[in-house]
């Protein structure tokens, strides 16, 4: 998917937090269930933080987006990765091993968010390097809650490295 062209692509101006360099954080939202990503970038767009969302709906979208192969040259890097295990083309499970054995990319947050709640899946997760997982709620509000919940960890209460 090119994201220059992509309806999911967006930034929202969230005054409260932002780069140092006054840019907005950069988050890369891997998913491919059109309500999934419409909740999410819904609660990304109500936060506290300035943040643009790129979008991608298959693990081979996201390791060339990350890659910054073919039409995502110009793709921005970014502060946090926000992963389904469940996709076409390859899984999370492999973008995640690819991304954590990556010296350019393994120091990227990711931040699993799925369906699954089988051990197996939090196991192997967190063997490769996953910085957080989280098991998506099927109820609306508590999505968005979870969401929120993620956007104000990791974008305001942790540090993260500089892109």
């Amino acid at each position: 998917m090119n994201t220059a062209a992509s309806p999911w692509t967006r930034e929202w101006d969230c005054h409260m937090t932002q780069r140092m360099n006054g840019e907005p954080i950069e988050i890369l939202l891997v998913e491919d269930s059109p309500d999934d990503i419409e909740l999410t970038t819904m609660a990304l767009r109500d936060g506290k933080v300035r943040n643009h969302v790129s979008v991608v709906e298959d693990g081979e979208e996201a390791m060339a987006f990350l890659r910054r192969q073919g039409p995502n040259a110009d793709a921005p890097r970014p502060d946090l990765i926000l992963l389904d295990l469940n996709l076409p083309r390859k899984s999370g499970r492999e973008v995640l091993a690819e991304i954590k054995t990556d010296a350019d990319l393994k120091r990227i947050p990711v931040v699993i968010m799925t369906t699954s709640s089988d051990e197996k899946d939090i196991l192997q997760a967190y063997n490769c390097n996953a910085n957080c997982y989280v098991t998506k709620p099927v109820d609306l509000d508590q999505f968005i809650g979870v969401v929120k919940s993620i956007e104000n960890f990791w974008l305001t209460v942790v540090k993260l490295p500089a892109a």
